[in-house]
């Protein structure tokens, strides 16, 4: 269902009929369906925001939620500013989208701490979309490999969402990383910091110009 559901989508998104708000329902059962089934098409879900800039009576919060939902699971890319700018001015306020905003903004700060505490506090909006929280942990993981030489082992768990040790080895498993007792070795970072000797070559008929001024 999921893939005849897709080149449905794709095959109004390929023509002037991405503009057309009869397909609005269309578009809109495919975002609940990438909510449930954990899969994600950025193009469709922005194809949905702006058939509500041109057809704002027919504006769905519930489906915009979902939306940015979706564009969270996505960080580092930059899906969420590309829906965010689509929003509607006479709902940027609303309450759980503003919720959403700010789960944005500090995700993009990589305060973790903050943004695991936030999300556990607003379980019935984060847990229908299937998949929404490891999709964060991979973003995790990804700020911690770039980051960290080693790291305590209970703090990677807090990192992670205040994860059990089970849950843990899963993910140190999965990056490669190596369990060290209370602390786990992420990688060695002075090997991807090499000196780089900068050579400019400058032809001496770039040079002549300068030259006469002189």
């Amino acid at each position: 269902m999921a893939e005849t559901m897709k080149q449905t989508v794709s095959s109004i998104l390929k023509s002037i009929e991405r503009y057309n708000p009869a397909n609005l329902q269309t578009l809109e059962r495919y975002v609940e369906m990438q909510s449930r089934e954990n899969t994600y098409d950025l193009e469709a879900n922005l194809a949905v925001l702006k058939l509500y800039q041109f057809n704002p009576e027919k504006f769905n919060a519930d489906i915009t939620c979902q939306i940015l939902l979706k564009a969270l699971t996505n960080f580092p890319h930059t899906d969420f500013t590309l829906c965010k700018c689509l929003l509607l001015e006479s709902v940027v306020d609303n309450e759980t989208i503003s919720q959403i905003k700010y789960l944005a903004d500090i995700l993009e700060q990589c305060d973790f701490a903050q943004f695991w505490n936030r999300v556990h506090q607003m379980p019935e909006l984060c847990n229908r979309i299937t998949g929404f929280h490891d999709s964060i942990r991979k973003f995790v993981c990804h700020v911690v490999g770039i980051t960290f030489q080693n790291i305590d082992k209970n703090n990677l768990a807090n990192l992670l969402g205040g994860i059990d040790d089970v849950a843990l080895k899963h993910w140190v498993k999965k990056y490669g990383w190596k369990d060290e007792g209370d602390l786990i070795f992420i990688a060695n970072q002075d090997e991807n910091i090499k000196t780089k000797n900068i050579t400019e070559k400058i032809e001496f008929d770039h040079l002549a110009p300068l030259m006469t001024l002189l």
